[in-house]
């Protein structure tokens, strides 16, 4: 059963591409005519694209990977945030940083910082702060949640990436492309489909085309993922309903436990140890 129908991409805008001087040739298989100087997206590839790339992006959902998805154009920011927390995915919708992807080791330190901040203010480390440096950590904290707050939980590179608009996010698509990520993306009619695995043709400047692409997307997302806690609960049931092994020895846990010491000298090592990154950076 298609995700999609024409009628619904119909009535979205879906299939109104750029005009005619602003098009990319690499688009002609996607247009279906011209109108008044501008490209008109043949609406029945748009359906079958998007079918495909529902059901690859299903399957990767189920084998429990994370697709990232990106959108800074002010029409998609709000959208992508919402559909992709929905289920749970990372996202980018404020400036894209330079080596996100093929330099994610140091992003990783980025919100690492964060978290450490986070550390401070619960143990009171701030406390042995002074205003000053209260506040360039209160600002610069606020600058990493702004820009890295939706990917905090994205500890591996991604399975793949979801891009809205691959012209405007050209560095993210080039970024997965060295890195061998797949790339599910809208393109319009002035946009290249060389570099994107899943291509979706489809009108990317308005809300409502982006909003029902996403829906369909978002759902085949989230069908994957209770596949795969169905079947974690069908192995879990196997699993208990099978005959216990005999377990040598008396059955309780041998592992001792290190008792922990004051952190009071250790949250200061921490925060002058901060202050003297923050140091570095100005």
């Amino acid at each position: 059963m298609a995700r999609t129908n024409f009628q619904d991409l119909l009535e979205a805008g879906v299939h109104f591409g750029h005009m005619k001087r602003k098009w990319n040739p690499a688009m002609a298989p996607y247009i279906f005519m011209e109108h008044n100087g501008i490209h008109i997206i043949d609406l029945n590839k748009t359906v079958v694209k998007i079918d495909e790339a529902a059901n690859a992006l299903q399957q990767i959902a189920k084998q429990g990977k994370k697709i990232l998805f990106v959108a800074t154009k002010k029409q998609a920011k709000d959208i992508i945030a919402e559909k992709a927390a929905s289920v749970g995915m990372p996202y980018i919708t404020e400036r894209w940083a330079g080596g996100m992807l093929t330099n994610f080791a140091t992003i990783r330190k980025a919100v690492k910082k964060m978290a450490t901040i986070d550390k401070m203010a619960n143990e009171g480390t701030f406390d042995n702060l002074s205003k000053r440096e209260k506040l360039q950590i209160s600002r610069q904290r606020e600058k990493l949640e702004k820009n890295l707050g939706s990917i905090s939980d994205l500890t591996r590179l991604p399975a793949a990436l979801f891009v809205v608009d691959v012209l405007k996010e050209h560095i993210a698509v080039q970024e997965a492309n060295r890195l061998g990520i797949p790339v599910f993306g809208i393109v319009d009619t002035n946009s290249s489909p060389k570099e994107i695995d899943y291509v979706i043709p489809a009108n990317d400047d308005a809300s409502k085309s982006i909003e029902i692409i996403m829906k369909a997307i978002c759902d085949a997302i989230s069908e994957g993922l209770q596949e795969r806690k169905a079947e974690k609960e069908s192995e879990a049931g196997e699993a208990e309903s099978a005959p216990a092994e005999k377990k040598g020895g008396s059955g309780k846990g041998t592992r001792t436990r290190i008792k922990r010491g004051d952190d009071s000298a250790l949250n200061a090592k921490v925060a002058d140890k901060y202050m003297k990154d923050i140091e570095k950076e100005d």
